[in-house]
């Protein structure tokens, strides 16, 4: 049996095919992993690579976030057009399985580990269901490590991918992470994680930072007793490590000197506003604006970077949010930072709410990438969101900005200089895209 797995791109998009680099996705490789051994499996990742539509596979699989779900119904056409049978999973699918079934044989709602073998054996045997629903999460005890020989490792920047835990408490109301990975903060054994990472110096490339791992968990300290095991254990490594965290990180001087022993050259860290009545209004309970500044700097002061992510468009926000996010980032100094048009992805109490007061009027959802406004705000017009939006990218990324910012940091230097510059370059692309 041939089976063909692909993780879709968006052409143009700013996180698609033109921006500036690749990095490994986890989802497909996972699945390769959970694939029977009798199976030849071909994986395409169409950032790095182009799928052959001539070749002949008896299963085509493909993942989908919502800016991805178009190319991935594009894909699936051509296959199915020559009776090959396609399988849809992923986030868009788990949040919208009927519109999905309209373009492929058979959808996987929810995580994908433990039902796929059960796709496989019944594909085999010609019982292919057209729903195929996760009823509970994934025993991340049973997980089984990607199948990074599938990769073409070449082709990406130098930084492996591992997977801890997976999701989050929160809960914010416009982000769709709880609702497909749940509202449990589950973590995998770490012995598992630690042999994975114990095989990565065996991994040749033709360029390489040293040993630069980013790990993919939501939240890499939402389980502290975790977090502390696996930095300890992973110290004699000597890795160069990035994660995502929340920022009550910066009010836990153990676990920073922790991070910072184990190879820890940054977080990331969603600070999505600088209002604390929009972060109260969201749901984001950790976050305190008036503390971010305090924070910041006590993770740099472990020579720990910080990258920031901050959203546009809340109902609170006026054209004022853009010059106050500008006067905050000139004190700030963050090592790195992304940007993103508050996005009504399908599943969200976000969506819901403004699907309910008809203000969504974009349903392209290749546009749903965070950096198009596909609804009316309450108080700016579209273009005002649009074009603050991208004024914020480019004074984030000028040149000169970019060393100001950057000149004395202490943390990530290999990793945050060409980070800097590859934003700067690809938001010159998102610009002359957006203007089409």
């Amino acid at each position: 049996m041939k089976l063909l797995l692909v993780s879709p791109v968006a052409k143009n998009k700013f996180l698609g095919k033109n921006f500036a680099f690749a990095l490994p996705f986890l989802s497909m490789p996972v699945i390769a992993a959970h694939t029977p051994s009798d199976v030849d499996i071909t994986f395409v990742d169409e950032r790095v690579d182009k799928i052959d539509f001539n070749d002949s596979y008896d299963l085509v699989g493909i993942t989908a976030m919502t800016p991805l779900a178009p190319r991935a119904y594009e894909i699936a056409s051509y296959f199915r057009k020559r009776d090959i049978k396609v399988v849809i999973g992923g986030m868009h699918a788990s949040a919208r399985p009927e519109e999905v079934l309209k373009h492929a044989d058979s959808v996987v709602i929810g995580e994908g580990e433990d039902i796929w073998p059960i796709i496989i054996d019944d594909f085999k045997a010609g019982k292919l269901k057209s729903i195929y629903k996760k009823e509970s999460y994934t025993d991340l005890s049973l997980m089984l490590p990607p199948r990074r020989d599938l990769l073409n490792m070449n082709r990406y920047a130098p930084v492996e991918f591992v997977e801890t835990t997976r999701g989050c408490p929160f809960g914010c109301h416009f982000c769709s992470v709880t609702k497909f990975f749940g509202g449990k903060y589950r973590t995998r054994p770490i012995d598992h994680a630690i042999k994975e990472i114990s095989k990565f110096k065996t991994t040749t490339r033709k360029f390489s930072i040293k040993n630069v791992v980013f790990f993919v968990d939501d939240n890499i300290i939402g389980d502290r007793n975790h977090a502390k095991e696996l930095f300890q254990r992973i110290k004699p490594y000597k890795l160069n490590w990035l994660g995502q965290a929340s920022i009550n990180i910066a009010k836990d001087d153990e676990l920073l000197q922790l991070a910072k022993d184990s190879g820890c050259i940054g977080f990331m860290i969603g600070f999505e506003s600088l209002s604390d009545d929009v972060l109260k209004k969201v749901a984001k309970k950790s976050n305190k604006a008036t503390e971010y500044l305090e924070s910041i700097r006590k993770i740099q002061s472990y020579s720990i970077g910080v990258m920031g992510s901050f959203i546009f468009g809340f109902d609170q926000d006026d054209k004022s949010v853009f010059e106050k996010y500008w006067h905050f980032m000139k004190k700030a100094k963050l090592e790195a930072v992304y940007l993103g048009i508050l996005t009504p992805y399908p599943g969200t109490r976000f969506f819901d709410e403004l699907n309910s007061q008809g203000r969504i009027f974009d349903h392209d959802w290749s546009n749903y990438d965070t950096s198009h406004v596909v609804f009316r705000p309450k108080k700016m017009s579209v273009k005002e969101l649009q074009d603050g939006y991208l004024w914020a990218w480019r004074k984030t990324y000028s040149l000169p900005f970019i060393f100001n910012r950057l000149k004395q940091t202490k943390a990530m230097r290999m990793f945050v200089w060409p980070m800097n510059i590859g934003f700067h370059f690809s938001i010159k692309k998102l610009a002359k895209e957006l203007k089409q």
